[in-house]
């Protein structure tokens, strides 16, 4: 929500009202966080484990906005790991919620790890099969 800031004379002094507005439709639009924007903070993270983004890896299989509250946006993401008994689920899930809650206008983050479908190596990016040396 914005605050603008009202300053008016009463009386020989000044006094300040601070008057809440709700954005107009076209700025909370312009405020709310784009998915591209999500997208970038995911592939800032990384599997400790494997020298590559979460994204190229394919391990994220969904991310949904709901900005039906401007500025508020909850962010959704579906993701899985590269085996169902890896032991940085949290740590990958942890990081996650920290990067995309680092975007504008973010208010709640939720991580769902799946494993249906199961993941596998033909769900990488051909960059990261390419840095991998998986041809």
């Amino acid at each position: 929500m914005r605050v603008r800031k009202f300053v008016r004379r009463v009386g020989g002094r000044m006094e300040q009202n601070n008057e809440k507005r709700q954005p107009t439709t076209e700025e909370a639009k312009q405020a709310a966080p784009t998915e591209a924007q999500v997208w970038d903070a995911l592939k800032e993270c990384f599997d400790p484990e494997i020298p590559v983004n979460i994204v190229d890896l394919g391990l994220v299989y969904e991310v949904k906005i709901d900005d039906s509250i401007p500025g508020e946006a909850n962010i959704y993401v579906r993701m899985t790991l590269t085996a169902p008994g890896c032991g940085m689920g949290p740590v990958i899930a942890s990081d996650v919620k920290r990067r995309v809650q680092m975007v504008p206008e973010v208010r709640n983050v939720r991580v769902d790890l799946v494993f249906d479908p199961a993941w596998n190596p033909g769900m990488m990016s051909e960059a990261a099969k390419l840095q991998l040396n998986m041809f």
